[in-house]
């Protein structure tokens, strides 16, 4: 889990198309994707989603498929209803709507990209291409900061910059906002790329390094090849000096306060009051320094290593995080290589990539539209009571726990209570105003656009901390936990069929959107959240024991991911995905005590032969249905703290009662004995 963003899908769930799945979709349980040729206790994920699995194709433009997709395709059609209404072209000049529509136009017109896009991007190349000393590297470094949404969302705790700025409740503070730092430096998603020796991993580096020659040969720069290697070079460098993703994730070993002072003397090499005077951040005081390591050693670095590779970095970066801006050459070649991480073969046609860039970029802008026209009072109001029950029902596990002494027990209730859950929309809308956009300028739009954002990422430093503040939008078909906030945020988007259905039954509801939001919930007390008290601060309201206990809870879990391996050189890494495998399982048993709790001592009806408890499990099984191209799947078993669909599928294994619905017995692949069963909470 992500401080910023925690995600229940796969992950980008609105770049997946909808095809078999939604055919066959009804009220309820989809029976026509089940396989019951194979025995639940044996592989539950083929036995709820394997005819769907085995008659699903994956579109030439996509990584994968999948049942989120669903979602992901209704939202989508919705915000191109609004990005395109022809009323937002007559919008006044500075409105938000007036905005939507300039930057779609400036997405769409490809002949104003080729016509300035070049100028544009040597424009902001040129400090770089100047630098001289070491000093002007600094600054340029420090430059980088603003050019990097990803470290303004803290997506896995890194940045490709050589180092990244998050803005958020404090560790020791959480009444204030804070500024981290976080590590960074590599354009590829995560270090293992560089370090593995696997024969895959090592060709996708191929395939980057000549990405890079080829960005280097489109700007005109002679040595292109050189340029390439020693980038790629630099980059390995900084690879062994990060550490891990998994790593990244214990909060205890984050919280690094560093006084300005600090960086001198504890991380030599970079000139870093010119870092911070470039990157807007003088006359701070102090910073949490996320992995203390890995800034000391990237800065020695900066100090070691020739100025005129790291301008070369710089340009890479830039360029590779704006080619749809450049001109079509750079966006193709971007894509040619792009087919390496995700084996997708063909591009998405281009009015989806623009209405998808209008989206992120423009996000509550668009959000507020898109609550008003797809997400009623009335559905707000549902799924409210939906959640209410859910958090009773986490509660009285709480109260039921057996290994928790009364004073953990008493904080641990204490937190859930002060649980804020946002559910559809926030209360409050982002203001746009002073953020200029033009519909002939897309590279000046962007880098508009993530100045735009980095100021106002700078302006809430100090402040005081905002707790309904959304960290998503409502067009996002995902759902996310903000443990320094103690929050929840499920958008509008994500609650709608299939997940909730008002035409399904309970049984189905709770299966679907109910372990979604007891994912949520539940990561209120997973490896990462149960470092926060009530209040969002890390602090240790454990006793001893408790801690001990929960610790080898965790640990059982990582080992049963860790044997999942879905391709022969390629297992889960169970300390990695912890966080959302606690999620899993604590959310599934919690929905699974507030779906029984909602039938009142009554039996849930049976539907096409299903029991209520296996139309639950199922139901929750068909929330990861999905196909993915190899390289896709690859790329997140390696950097992303979610494990793949079919692992999550298994979770069912965890709780008692999946067993009793469908006569799980010893001697079935899945079947763990009562004591080998996983009961964090």
């Amino acid at each position: 889990m992500s401080l910023r963003l925690t995600v229940v899908s796969f992950g980008l769930a609105a770049a997946f198309a909808s095809t078999a799945f939604a055919q066959t979709q009804s009220h309820g349980v989809s029976t026509a994707s089940m396989d019951r040729s194979v025995k639940p206790g044996d592989d539950f994920y083929k036995f709820a989603n394997g005819t769907y699995v085995a008659k699903t194709t994956i579109p030439a433009d996509r990584s994968g498929i999948s049942v989120f997709s669903i979602l992901g395709d209704r939202a989508l059609a919705h915000v191109t209803a609004i990005v395109t209404d022809p009323a937002l072209d007559k919008a006044p000049a500075g409105s938000d709507g007036r905005r939507i529509a300039d930057l779609y136009k400036a997405y769409m017109d490809e002949a104003a990209i080729e016509a300035h896009g070049r100028a544009t991007l040597d424009a902001q190349l040129k400090p770089i291409l100047a630098v001289k000393t070491r000093h002007d590297l600094a600054v340029e470094l420090g430059r980088s900061l603003r050019n990097d949404v990803d470290a303004l969302n803290n997506t896995n705790y890194h940045t490709a910059n050589l180092f990244g700025l998050w803005v958020a409740p404090g560790f020791n503070d959480p009444d204030h906002y804070a500024p981290y730092l976080l590590q960074g430096g590599l354009g590829l998603a995560t270090r293992d790329y560089y370090l593995s020796d696997a024969p895959r991993m090592k060709t996708i580096l191929d395939a980057y390094g000549k990405h890079l020659a080829n960005n280097f040969r489109l700007l005109g720069m002679d040595r292109a090849e050189e340029r390439a290697t020693a980038v790629l070079s630099l980059e390995k460098a900084i690879a062994q000096k990060q550490i891990s993703l998994a790593d990244s994730e214990n909060i205890e070993h984050a919280n690094n306060p560093w006084s300005m002072n600090d960086f001198d003397t504890k991380a030599p090499g970079l000139d870093w009051k010119a870092f911070f005077t470039a990157a807007g951040l003088g006359t701070q005081k102090s910073f949490i320094v996320w992995q203390p390591s890995a800034f000391t050693a990237e800065s020695a670095l900066v100090a070691s290593q020739p100025i005129e590779i790291w301008k070369d970095f710089l340009v890479a970066h830039f360029v590779d995080a704006h080619t749809s801006g450049i001109s079509k050459a750079f966006a193709e070649e971007r894509f040619e290589y792009s087919k390496a991480i995700t084996g997708t073969q063909q591009q998405r046609p281009r009015q989806q990539r623009a209405v998808g860039l209008v989206s992120a970029d423009l996000g509550d802008a668009v959000g507020k539209l898109y609550a008003q026209q797809f997400f009623t009072a009335a559905e707000k109001a549902k799924v409210q009571a939906l959640v209410a029950n859910l958090m009773a029902a986490f509660r009285t596990r709480l109260q039921t726990l057996t290994w928790m002494n009364a004073a953990t027990r008493a904080e641990a209730i204490t937190k859930l209570d002060a649980l804020q859950v946002g559910i559809g929309y926030p209360d409050k809308w982002r203001s746009y105003a002073g953020l200029e956009i033009k519909p002939d300028d897309l590279l000046g739009d962007y880098v508009r656009d993530e100045m735009f954002e980095y100021r106002y990422a700078l302006s809430q430093i100090g402040k005081p901390t905002d707790r309904k503040e959304w960290t998503m939008t409502p067009q996002t078909v995902n759902a996310v936990n903000l443990p320094l906030d103690n929050g929840l945020n499920f958008p509008a988007a994500i609650l709608q069929p299939p997940f909730y259905d008002p035409a399904a039954t309970d049984a189905v509801n709770y299966g679907a959107i109910g372990a979604v939001i007891g994912h949520e919930v539940s990561h209120t007390f997973d490896s990462e959240g149960a470092a926060f008290d009530s209040k969002g601060r890390v602090r240790n309201w454990w006793t001893q024991a408790d801690l001990a206990h929960f610790n080898a809870s965790n640990a059982a879990l990582a080992a049963q991911y860790d044997a999942y391996a879905p391709f022969p050189d390629l297992h889960l890494n169970g300390k990695q995905t912890l966080g959302e495998n606690i999620a899993d399982a604590a959310g599934l048993q919690a929905a699974y005590d507030a779906f029984h709790a909602s039938l009142h001592g009554q039996a849930a009806p049976v539907i096409d032969g299903l029991t209520g408890d296996q139309q639950f499990f199922l139901a929750f099984a068909q929330n990861y249905s999905g196909v993915e191209r190899e390289a896709a799947l690859r790329s997140q078993v390696l950097g992303d703290p979610h494990s793949p669909g079919r692992f999550r599928a298994a979770t069912v294994r965890n709780v008692d009662g999946w067993y009793d619905a469908f006569g799980v017995k010893p001697g079935d692949a899945l079947y763990l004995a009562p004591d080998q069963r996983v009961h964090i909470w």
